[in-house]
């Protein structure tokens, strides 16, 4: 990615892959929006290694199950005067055993939704206009990545309503980038196992360690994934390099697929 300006918003960027994507952009030159919607400290601490790497940066609060909160977001790069890149990162879950169905509630559905599907959706519709500006100031798409999940495909992962909520961003991707293209492209990574706080949030120190040692025991390539290594495939298709790419999802989970 060349270092001519791109105007960049990374949702759900305080920690984890969000931050990771904000920080390999930075780096590239561009202007960042960092998000957060609780945890203020750690979207400044990031925020300060994209200034460190030479980025101007604006940090906003905001839950994307809110409308008016992405708008909110969206707004923060209107002083720019376009958006080139849209990162849908942020996300929820509820770590439930699949055969537990008691352990799901129509609320938990809603709220697991509200931030999965419908945020990225309201997130999109609100930077629309900026990121059709943001094409036509560079002659080529601007990009919308959304941040999905294997369980999106497998049907597994943390809860029967996270694999369902991303199944919906998938297909919704693709409904996406029929109805945008030509001047904005829409692609999903869909990242299996990430080393990163989101397993000891929902399980704790001893759990989070112990999906970690059962996943790199099992997956063919013998790795944990760090948020740096999905990151990388983020900023390929966030970037021109990837200019030719729409409606896809790209699955990057160390081999896990192979062996289900």
């Amino acid at each position: 990615m060349s270092k001519d300006g791109l105007c960049a918003i990374v949702t759900g960027s305080a920690s984890g892959l969000g931050a990771a994507t904000a920080l390999m952009l930075a780096k590239d030159g561009a202007r960042i929006v960092v998000n957060y919607s609780n945890s203020k400290a750690e979207a400044e601490a990031t925020a300060e290694l994209c200034r460190k790497a030479g980025a101007e940066v604006v940090v906003v609060q905001g839950d994307v199950s809110r409308d008016e909160d992405c708008r909110k977001i969206a707004a923060a790069a209107a002083p720019w005067g376009k958006l080139d890149v849209l990162i849908n990162n942020a996300g929820t879950t509820k770590h439930v055993p699949h055969d537990n169905l008691d352990g799901l509630t129509a609320e938990d559905f809603q709220r697991i939704y509200a931030v999965n599907t419908i945020g990225p959706f309201q997130m999109l519709r609100a930077a629309r206009a900026q990121l059709e500006a943001g094409a036509k100031a560079s002659g080529r798409p601007s990009a919308v990545v959304n941040i999905s999940s294997v369980a999106g495909i497998s049907g597994g992962g943390s809860s029967i309503a996270y694999a369902a909520s991303k199944g919906a961003l998938n297909t919704m991707t693709q409904s996406l980038a029929r109805a945008l293209a030509p001047l904005i492209r829409v692609n999903t990574v869909c990242p299996g196992y990430i080393d990163t706080p989101w397993f000891t949030k929902g399980r704790g120190e001893a759990g989070a360690k112990a999906v970690r040692d059962a996943v790199v025991a099992k997956v063919p390539l013998k790795v944990a994934s760090t948020a740096e290594d999905i990151a990388q495939l983020v900023h390929f298709l966030a970037s021109p390099a990837s200019s030719n790419m729409t409606g896809e999802f790209v699955r990057m989970d160390a081999g896990m697929h192979l062996i289900l």
